[in-house]
């Protein structure tokens, strides 16, 4: 399961940033996870339900921001919404797509909690 080591890798990623500033627990944790990431969000809530147990982590909010997807269009020389890679320009119906946006994914804010 893919969102599986997603979720410990940003449990490891907490961890290590709650330990560097001696923090005991962590209140919130926000992510970006864009619409192009290739995520399974409810797989990876309960991944990170699980690999945060035992951990700083265990009790922290998780906020997720999905930035939708965009594409640059060679053909009609736009940036485009997309949605799912592999579907055509909305505006000119070409296929020739680069991604340009919404394939994010990071830890973007921690709050920490008592250190």
């Amino acid at each position: 399961m893919h969102e599986m080591s997603l979720a410990q890798s940003i449990v490891e990623i907490v961890e290590n940033t709650a330990q560097q500033n001696q923090a005991s627990s962590v209140a919130a944790v926000k992510l970006i996870i864009g619409e192009l990431a290739g995520v399974e969000m409810h797989a990876l809530m309960q991944g990170l339900k699980i690999a945060s147990q035992g951990t700083v982590m265990q009790e922290a909010k998780i906020e997720i921001e999905r930035p939708g997807g965009t594409a640059w269009c060679l053909k009609c020389q736009k940036t485009v919404p997309i949605h799912r890679r592999g579907e055509p320009c909305p505006v000119c119906g070409s296929y020739q797509l680069s991604v340009n946006g919404g394939d994010d994914f990071r830890v973007s804010e921690l709050e920490l909690g008592d250190s």
